[in-house]
């Protein structure tokens, strides 16, 4: 017998059902986002959010034209200037004149930047520690190979 929701129709066996690989993935990376902010915050870089999170994301920002950056995160350029303009104003980042083209600006980080990327490194570093005592090296290692398989251009 299954029980039925009086608020959607859906039965107990329809609303529970296993998580599809996209809600695996995502929650890993609200794990990893939450360590990164809690260390960030720890570190003195409590004025960072997890918006900003995006900006850093590997590559990293350096060097990149704004319209580049934000089709590499597949945000709005006004979206993206929003975050470069709070990034720039907390001291992470400066928009450069661009030296092959005055016309258009380059990300550059400043040593504030700098330092966050590597507090963000760290932690990442500790979270991987972690699912590799819990998985066992082997199966780190091959959920790691399997995800640079999945990240390869089709």
């Amino acid at each position: 017998m299954s029980i039925t929701s009086k608020s959607s129709n859906c039965t107990t066996s329809e609303a529970v059902q296993p998580p599809l690989t996209g809600s695996l993935l995502r929650m890993p990376w609200e794990a990893v986002q939450r360590h990164m902010l809690e260390r960030l915050h720890e570190r003195s870089f409590d004025d960072l959010d997890a918006a900003h999170l995006n900006v850093f994301q590997y590559p990293g920002p350096h060097g990149a034209k704004p319209s580049e950056l934000a089709a590499r995160l597949r945000i709005s350029k006004q979206a993206l200037n929003y975050l470069l303009g709070e990034l720039e104003r907390l001291d992470y980042l400066e928009r450069r004149p661009d030296p092959d083209d005055l016309r258009s600006k380059r990300v550059a980080l400043t040593p504030r930047g700098t330092a966050a990327i590597t507090v963000i490194r760290e932690a990442v570093g500790e979270i991987e520690t972690t699912w590799a005592q819990q998985l066992g090296p082997k199966r780190f290692a091959q959920l790691r190979n399997l995800l640079l398989d999945l990240n390869q251009p089709t």
